[in-house]
Parts: C-alpha cells; structure tokens; sequence
C-alpha cells in the first residue's frame, strides 16, 4: 500500500510563512520574566536577522530573553519575533533586521498551506490502515492523553510485532513543537518504508528481523491541530495548549519540560508568554509525561530495552546530540567515551544526509530537553535531527509540500544505520567489548 502523499498535491493559495502568523512570543530578560501582557495567540509576527552573534555564549544570551532561535548563521541568526519583541530585544541592545517580504517569496518557492500536510486525523487513519494491512509487522496502541484529550500513540513495527521480543529497540519522536509538520511526514515516511520494503530489502528485512522499531508520530498533537487546522492557514505555533496558571498566556515547550537539568541553566524560560517556557515543573506538560512514562515502561527486567533514539525537528538540517545544558564535551553521567561514541555515530548519521553535526551546545544552551533526558536519565543514544530546509530561504516552518517525499527519503539511510548499531553504539568507536559484552 503506497499511503496517501499530501505533499504530491500543490496549492495556489500560498500560506504566508514569515509576514502576519500568529504566535506565542514572549520576553524574558535573564533577569526576571517578563510581564503578562495577555494572550498573544493573533499577534502577528515576522522573521528578523539578529547580528553580530559569533558564538556560543553570545547566542546563549539572547536565548536567556525567552526567544527561540530558528536558525543559526555564521555571525548572525534568525528568529521569529512579534513587534512588542523585536522593540524589547532592541531595547537590551540588539541589531535586529526584518526579513524583506516572506522566506518563500525571496527564492520562489511556494509556501506550504496547511493542506499539503497529513492532519492529525489523517496519521490516525494510515496508521490503522497500515496496521490493517501488516498485522504481523505494525501494532499500536494509546500510550496517553494530550492536555485536550487527543490520543498519543506509539506504533512498533518488527517482524514479530505482536511479542515483546528481546531485541534492541529504537524510538523515533516527532512534532514536539506544533508547527514543524515535516516530522510527521518523516514518521509516515518510515513507517510506509519499514513495511512496504520488508521481505524485498535484504537490509530492511534483515534490521526488522533483529529490532523493534517505535514511532511517535506526533508527541503535541493539540498544537498540531492548532497550528494547522484552526484558521485555514498555519499560525506558527510551537509550544502545547496547556492553559498557564495565573496567566492568560498558553502552552508550555515541551522540549524545556524534561526532567533533566530542568530550568538549570538559562537554556528556557519561566516567562508564560515565552516560546521557550519551561512549565512550572519538570514534566508538567502532559505530552512530556506520556512520553516518559512510555520510554520508562520500556524498562524490562531491570534493563532498558530501548538503546537509541531520534527526536525529528526543523529546521537547519543539524544531527545533535547531549548535552545541551553544558558547554563541556563530557560531564556527569557523559563520559570520554560516551561522547566520543555520539560524535561518531552522529557524524556517520550526517554523512548520509548532508546535515551538520554537532553538540546541540555548540548553538547555544538548553535546559530540560528530551536529548539530555534521554542519556543522563535512560542510558538512551538519543539524538535530534533538524530536518530540511538549511535556511529560512527553504520555506522555514514551513516547506512547500512539494519537497515531503525528496526530504523525507533523504533520511532513510540514517534510519536504517541508526537500526543497525542499535545493539551497541559503542561498536562505531571500536568499544563494544568494553560495553556491551
């Protein structure tokens, strides 16, 4: 069954992707949050150039103001900013540039619209079709809720998936951040490959045969829904729709709301109407919990099943790996050898697809996020992809559907290598005797 493609279909009525979005984007200066100035669900918002940032510790500092970076430049960076932000952000001494015109516009691509992506309902309906077709390959099940109700589901694909083989298990999490739709187009991707390709690809077949696959395919679904499906054009929506306490601000970004190095050190924010609030505590987004619960419940016998991960996001096409909340290579619970082994196994993933890889610190900070969960907490390879395009010039966010199947194919090999060390990492750097005799 070849599963229905939204990006083979094109659209006239291009969605603007960096002019008049409406987004959750706060201030906090590293002093204190900034204040509650109501809900900021339909302020319009645009894409700005921020100069003269040249490292780590620089872009680190005005990650610490609350505001997200989309993108990463030799000396500059981009960012998605509302009017009230961009004056604060100039107000603390910052250079910043509105982007003439949108992304799209300036390389004639075509914006996606909303439509040229599989909705929520839609990933529930292949994934069923699919488990139909391949009941000895595919099972799913709910492994929770989203704050408004919507099912969270896993799917495992195996040779064998209805027993809970001792094999090595791989798990692959997309759509943390409601607007980066491309990743659940990367799950749909992997899941239509995985079983279509079984018994006619020796390495599929054979990598099936030994592992047990997981896919998430949406871990925000109600953010997905909003972002996509609300107004009839996306609204550039990242975090959840968890109402905050005390504020009429809503969401929290999940991927600041792992409980580890949660808040710890600058790399979120505690402002409400910040894109990068952290919760009131670790693991307070529901999403967050349900996730974690599953991973947790993979503990079988004392021993974690799962060994290596992927958390899909866009955009700047970068393989990551722990830690984020430290600048150094190695720290508590990381070792020599353990960063070795990420930067090998990462720099090998990168080589299949032409992404950068590199320390997610390298960027800048961040606190609470799934990566360094993942490690510190589980013992998980756990690494994020950054998916297309490069730049904002590639259509940001927000891709034209055209490029679904090319980008989403780009990263079959990196899956498949990523299955093929999942029984030991430490085999890429020469160190499986040492760990995983």
């Amino acid at each position: 069954m070849r599963l229905p493609r939204r990006g083979r279909r094109t659209t006239a009525a291009a969605a603007i992707v960096s002019l008049a979005l409406a987004i959750t984007v706060g201030t906090q200066a590293s002093a204190a949050p900034a204040p509650d100035e109501g809900p900021k669900d339909t302020v319009p918002v645009q894409q700005y150039e921020v100069a003269d940032l040249d490292t780590q510790a620089e872009r680190t500092e005005l990650a610490r103001t609350g505001t997200p970076i989309d993108e990463v430049r030799a000396s500059s960076v981009v960012i998605t900013a509302d009017a009230a932000d961009a004056t604060r952000l100039r107000d603390l001494g910052y250079e910043l540039t509105a982007l003439p015109g949108t992304a799209v516009e300036r390389n004639d691509f075509q914006a996606a619209a909303p439509s040229d992506y599989h909705t929520y309902a839609d990933v529930l309906t292949v994934v069923n079709q699919t488990r139909t077709q391949y009941p000895n390959l595919v099972t799913s099940r709910v492994i929770g809720r989203s704050y408004q109700g919507r099912d969270i589901i896993a799917v495992k694909v195996s040779a064998n998936a209805t027993v809970d083989e001792d094999e090595p298990e791989v798990l692959f999490t997309h759509n943390q951040h409601a607007r980066e739709h491309l990743t659940v187009e990367m799950a749909l991707y992997t899941l239509e490959e995985l079983t279509t390709q079984y018994g006619t690809d020796p390495e599929i077949t054979e990598l099936l045969d030994t592992r047990e696959v997981w896919l998430i395919p949406s871990v925000n679904p109600d953010g997905k829904v909003y972002d996509q499906e609300s107004t009839g054009s996306f609204r550039s929506w990242r975090k959840n729709r968890q109402p905050n306490s005390g504020s009429t601000n809503v969401g929290t970004d999940i991927n600041r709301n792992w409980n580890y190095q949660w808040g710890c050190c600058g790399g979120s924010s505690g402002s409400t109407g910040s894109e990068t609030y952290r919760g009131p505590s670790p693991e307070s987004a529901p999403e967050t919990q349900v996730v974690a619960n599953f991973v947790r419940g993979r503990v079988v016998g004392g021993e974690q099943q799962i060994t290596s991960h992927i958390d899909f996001h866009t955009y700047s096409e970068l393989v990551l790996w722990p830690y984020g909340y430290t600048y150094s290579d190695t720290a508590a619970g990381l070792t020599a050898d353990d960063a070795a082994a990420f930067r090998a196994l990462g720099t090998a993933l990168a080589d299949t697809n032409g992404y950068t890889p590199q320390q997610s610190s390298d960027l800048y900070i961040t606190d609470g996020s799934i990566n360094d969960w993942m490690w510190a907490n589980q013992g998980i390879f756990s690494f994020t992809f950054e998916m297309y395009p490069r730049t904002a010039s590639g259509g940001g966010f927000y891709p034209p559907g055209s490029v679904i199947d090319r980008e989403t194919a780009r990263n079959r090999e990196a899956v498949l290598l990523l299955l093929d060390y999942a029984d030991c990492p430490y085999r890429i750097t020469g160190r499986e005797s040492t760990y995983c005799a």
